[in-house]
């Protein structure tokens, strides 16, 4: 079969492309973990990811912006969809994964100096939103295979789940600086899951 080399030049162009928004979306997080939000620049971006301003400019025409599909697009952030079997174990790696998040750098950078700045920048709280709207997109199959298992209710609210145990790591991580023990993804599902009465199970 003879090659299409049309298709094989726009397959490549596509490839070239992705690589160099990962290497502008890396930029973009070195230098927010680095310098904070207010220090970010787009030009700075540019600078460090080898690009010209204009074509940031181009794609993300704000810092919010580029912020934004930065935190999304980016693989140091990349949520890997667990399928254990069963909800516990599910939630129990979900929150594994909250915990990297939180504490092994450069995520943990990224992540603590956007929503650190998120409270005051209007713009960077927009896409801190839509990034954890993303990741419960993704979250949402361990309730549905949760719910076809009989391991849930059907009308239960994934996003309550996730903010109970995401925001306690959040709490216990960042705000009282405390260490997580290595039963405590499993011992937070369980509080949730099943409450804290004397025979909870």
């Amino acid at each position: 079969m003879k090659e299409n080399p049309q298709a094989t030049a726009g397959a490549t162009g596509r490839s070239q492309g992705a690589r160099k928004s990962r290497e502008i979306f890396d930029a973009t997080l070195d230098l927010l973990a680095d310098q904070g939000y207010d220090g970010l620049t787009v030009e700075g971006v540019a600078l460090r990811a080898g690009v010209n301003k204009t074509t940031l400019y181009r794609h993300w025409p704000t810092k919010g912006a580029l912020v934004r599909a930065a935190l999304i697009g980016a693989g140091r952030l990349e949520l890997d969809v667990p399928d254990t079997g069963s909800l516990r174990g599910d939630l129990e790696a979900l929150v594994r994964q909250v915990v990297s998040l939180l504490t092994a750098p450069p995520a943990s950078d990224v992540v603590v100096a956007a929503l650190g700045a998120a409270t005051r920048a209007p713009e960077l709280a927009d896409a801190a939103a839509d990034f954890f709207a993303d990741r419960l997109v993704r979250e949402q199959a361990v309730f549905d295979r949760a719910a076809a298992r009989g391991e849930l209710p059907a009308d239960v609210d994934p996003a309550l789940v996730m903010d109970l145990l995401a925001g306690a790591v959040w709490l216990r991580v960042v705000l009282r600086r405390r260490p997580l023990e290595p039963d405590y993804p499993a011992r937070a599902v369980a509080a949730v899951l099943h409450g804290t009465a004397p025979n909870a199970g």
